[in-house]
């Protein structure tokens, strides 16, 4: 091979010497029942030789509800950490060194304001925003196509991704404006060609809505990043990552005219497979987080997460978190893969594969161009039928038994193991209802009015919105405040 790592179009690494001299960053995404559970796990994984925080949200915080709202009550805290006030998200980073770790924000529809909490507590410690250095997803197309904590219009969603991508190539300079992500889309059941395209489509959308704000492409583009699955079909993982650097620096380049080899750097987070994960022999899990894990640092990831073998149960408990991140850190340490910049390079079967994803993802990316772009395929089903089909055939060869899932359809076992779970502390949930309803009765209320409105007429107009949020953060305004301002001018998107 000619290629080298480090050179256009990065197909074997995007640094020349790749982890034989900097590991990919190891986060551990953790989140749930409150800001202090949360707080406490972040400190036991930093102690662990975890390298990158990675929040998880709450449903209501997602979807931009206060955690005392009518709507959410019983999910507050279920699936991630509840963060309605600047207090939340003071106590949640207590004692972090914000200066000095970098936080992956699993956030979206209430990205702005996620962003808008944590950047204000960093200055109230100090540390100013030019500082921070991190990744907000921010990716809302894929909200509509495969998760559903959508709030917004896809336009409207679309002006605050693009506020985000100003205000912090204005204010933080070292913040990774989004995180644009595949992983969803492949959870939900697209193959490995079809997350690639449909990743890259909603790329292109976020980079024409950059460059129609008046934003240069290569101001934005080293601050884009991406967000993949690891599946257990491992060579095909493998050649999928090389195939999305190769796509997207010829994206980049020949689309967008970027200049800055960093624009056309596909930098991305791996998480190895939720979906692959089973609720029968969980200690199979281990194993296949293992192969995952690995397949992404053969694809030359930036960042991985491992998942824990009891998330088909439940949130992990701290000793199954432990045991994923030394997964990482055994693949990291004991067994030589990396010592060479690109082990598989030049492999025919990699190679071939690379190519063959390549070319497929080409051909689906030119059939959504076709339907007039992310936004038009997106509104018109298009995306989330082809996902519906790709999944339907796949679960049709596990119920034939064509594809072996070892414990579900293969070597079963009676299960009467008993199993330690996490379980949700339900007062700690009642802490945070009273905690935000004194965080109210303690504000400047006229203050917070008049930010609110203040905010409602900005979103009326065409300035950016991020200024007017962070002033709301500033003077105490909640999330869900803040969403409904928002909400009074944008409305809500209702899949018909």
């Amino acid at each position: 091979m000619t290629e080298k790592a480090g050179q256009f179009p990065f197909s074997r690494g995007i640094y020349p010497n790749m982890y034989r001299e900097q590991l990919w960053t190891m986060r551990q995404y953790a989140g749930f029942t409150s800001a202090e559970d949360s707080n406490r796990r972040y400190h036991y994984l930093l102690q662990q030789g975890v390298t990158g925080l990675s929040i998880a949200f709450d449903l209501p915080t997602q979807m931009g509800y206060d955690s005392n709202h009518s709507m959410v009550e019983g999910e507050v805290g279920r699936v991630g950490v509840p963060i309605s006030t600047i207090e939340d998200m003071e106590i949640l980073l207590k004692g972090i060194p914000l200066g000095e770790v970098s936080t992956s924000m699993t956030i979206n529809a209430t990205a702005a304001i996620m962003l808008a909490f944590y950047s204000v507590v960093a200055e109230e410690n100090g540390v100013p925003p030019a500082s921070l250095r991190g990744t907000v997803q921010n990716d809302v197309l894929k909200e509509y196509i495969s998760r559903g904590t959508h709030i917004f219009p896809p336009e409207a969603s679309l002006r605050i991704v693009t506020d985000i991508f100003e205000y912090c190539h204005q204010i933080m300079p070292q913040w990774n404006t989004i995180s644009v992500s595949g992983y969803h889309i492949r959870e939900a059941g697209a193959t490995a060609a079809q997350e690639l395209a449909f990743t890259f489509s909603n790329a292109i959308a976020y980079v024409d809505a950059a460059l129609k704000r008046g934003l240069d492409v290569d101001a934005v583009g080293p601050r884009i990043s991406f967000f993949f699955n690891a599946q257990m079909d491992f060579f095909e993982e493998i050649a999928k990552f090389r195939a999305a650097r190769r796509l997207w620096a010829t994206i980049m380049k020949e689309q967008f005219g970027a200049k800055n080899e960093r624009s056309m750097m596909c930098r991305f987070h791996v998480q190895t497979a939720g979906s692959s994960l089973t609720a029968q022999q969980i200690d199979n899990n281990v194993s296949r987080t293992a192969f995952e894990a690995l397949a992404a640092v053969f694809g030359g990831a930036q960042s991985i997460h491992t998942n824990a073998r009891d998330e088909a149960l439940a949130l992990p408990t701290e000793k199954s978190a432990r045991l994923a991140l030394r997964t990482q850190q055994l693949i990291a340490h004991e067994i030589g893969v990396t010592d060479s910049v690109d082990p598989l390079g030049g492999s025919w079967y990699v190679e071939k594969e690379t190519d063959r994803l390549e070319e497929e993802a080409v051909e689906i990316i030119s059939e959504v161009d076709a339907r007039g772009g992310a936004v038009a395929a997106i509104e018109a089903g298009y995306i989330q039928e082809a996902i519906a089909r790709s999944a339907y055939e796949f679960q049709k060869n596990i119920d034939s038994g064509e594809r072996i899932v070892v414990g579900v359809n293969r070597f079963e076992k009676d299960e009467t193991e008993q199993i330690e779970l996490l379980e949700i502390d339900r007062e700690s949930v009642s802490a945070q209802l009273d905690r935000l309803e004194t965080f109210r009765k303690n504000r400047d209320e006229s203050a917070a009015e008049l930010a609110l409105s203040s905010l409602t007429s900005t979103a009326e107009g065409n300035e950016s919105l991020m200024p007017v949020i962070i002033e709301c953060v500033r003077v105490h305004c909640t999330l869900g405040e803040i969403s409904d301002a928002l909400r009074s001018v944008f409305g809500e998107y209702r899949i018909a």
